[in-house]
């Protein structure tokens, strides 16, 4: 697990809903039940910091980082993905890009990454489609410097020319291969984590499955119903992580107050 990856997932899950901020301190004691090491945690922070992700700041504890609204926005979106909170409808139109493809391969490789994780697919190297307009994408194409068109069209043949665009721009065999794989690599791990277990464990734990299920943001689009084959093992995952994933929090909520708690009480220690 990458430290910067991690770094995502620890202020989307657990720190967007506690201000969005926090000491230096407490992301290493945070992330080092992941085998993250401290030295790690700051060089992905600094990289943060210049990517506009995260603000440096002075708190009670100490020194600290707190959410971009650039951050705030991405972790917002990835929070609703995530947990699945908002109903996935469609009105029978695509949301069309036609751009010019950036001439750097690793531009092309951030932007394609980018643009993945917005919902769209890749019908050829400079058509992008998606089953919903990405709320970011004309901020994140002006950013990348990158010229394009953007149109909103549907198919003359209705939901089985539909499915077929969408057969084209996603390989839905791989994505639901996928998420029988998430299951099985999960459960064993999962069931190991009992009411015995202690705050720590079951955070970690916790913390690995969300980091495993937050790579489909970047993989499936969350399509409509309607457009998805039958059986899709998409739903059963998506039940199998949110079960998991409800009853780890408390245990998890718990171990991160410590860590809070921990940086607080030594800055008032300090301070006396």
């Amino acid at each position: 697990m990458q430290a910067r990856s991690a770094l995502f997932d620890l202020y989307g899950d657990h720190l967007r809903p506690r201000g969005g901020r926090a000491p230096v301190a407490a992301l290493v004691k945070l992330l080092a039940p992941l085998g993250i090491a401290p030295p790690a945690v700051r060089t992905a922070v600094s990289r943060m910091v210049r990517q506009g992700w995260l603000d440096p700041l002075r708190l009670a504890s100490g020194p600290g980082y707190s959410i971009t609204p650039k951050a705030a926005r991405r972790l917002d979106e990835a929070a609703a993905r995530i947990y699945r909170t908002g109903r996935v409808s469609w009105d029978g139109r695509f949301d069309l890009l036609v751009l010019e493809a950036p001439t750097s391969r690793r531009e092309r490789q951030r932007l394609s990454a980018n643009l993945s994780f917005l919902g769209y697919g890749t019908l050829d190297e400079c058509t992008w489609v998606a089953t919903r307009p990405g709320e970011d994408v004309d901020l994140l194409l002006a950013e990348a410097g990158v010229r394009y068109e953007r149109f909103t069209a549907a198919h003359a043949a209705g939901t089985p020319g539909a499915m077929g665009v969408v057969r084209r721009a996603w390989d839905l065999a791989e994505i639901g291969r996928a998420y029988e794989r998430f299951v099985a690599e999960q459960r064993p791990l999962l069931s190991a984590v009992t009411v015995r277990s202690g705050d720590e464990e079951a955070y970690a734990a916790r913390f690995r499955l969300v980091h495993a299920w937050r790579t489909f943001l970047f993989r499936d689009p969350q399509l409509p119903p309607a457009l998805l084959p039958e059986r899709w093992p998409g739903t059963a995952a998506a039940s199998f992580f949110d079960r998991h994933a409800a009853r780890l929090r408390p245990a998890a909520d718990r171990y991160v107050e410590q860590c809070l708690d921990a940086g607080n009480r030594l800055a008032r220690q300090k301070g006396r």
